[in-house]
């Protein structure tokens, strides 16, 4: 049987690190994981999926990552049940982390964060999850075909240097 599962997302808030009784390490965290597609009003939608990851995996996730920072997730998907105060069986499912991956450098994560405490990146109570702001978008290279590679500078190639 094949259980994998592979998410890259940001976290909503800083990994939950605990201990069990006998001191082994437990860290809970939630991705938002970007839908490929935009839904009719033109909004990117994304899934919030809960991960648990363990021992000194989790420790390492709690010192390292806080909310915002992108993630990569490799892990399975596991349901447990339980029966809560009310005597009603509760059932969870959550994605199993079994190794994860810092996907952008400290700080592009401390300038993104400056950046969203000013704008806001996230959006409270829905299902929706904002795109970096459009000065972020501005900062691409251009690629149009009439654009001068070499800016301005000539390059003196000879027919003896070609190698055909």
């Amino acid at each position: 049987m094949i259980n994998n599962v592979v998410l890259v997302g940001r976290l909503t808030k800083d990994p939950d690190l605990r201990y069990t009784a006998n001191g082994t390490g437990v860290a809970a965290f939630t991705l938002a994981v970007n839908r490929n597609f935009t839904n009719q009003s033109g909004n990117r939608e994304a899934d919030f999926i809960n991960c648990v990851i363990w021992r000194k995996s989790a420790e390492t996730l709690a010192n390292y990552a806080r909310k915002g920072t992108l993630l990569g997730v490799t892990g399975r998907i596991q349901t447990r049940n339980y029966e809560n105060q009310q005597g009603q069986r509760v059932y969870v499912t959550e994605v199993i982390a079994e190794n994860f991956q810092l996907l952008e450098s400290r700080s592009a994560n401390e300038q993104r964060q400056d950046q969203s405490s000013n704008d806001s990146s996230y959006q409270s109570g829905g299902n929706s999850y904002n795109q970096p702001s459009q000065s972020s978008k501005n900062t691409k290279p251009d690629f149009n075909r009439d654009s001068d590679p070499f800016s301005g500078s000539s390059i003196d190639i000879g027919d003896d240097d070609l190698p055909f």
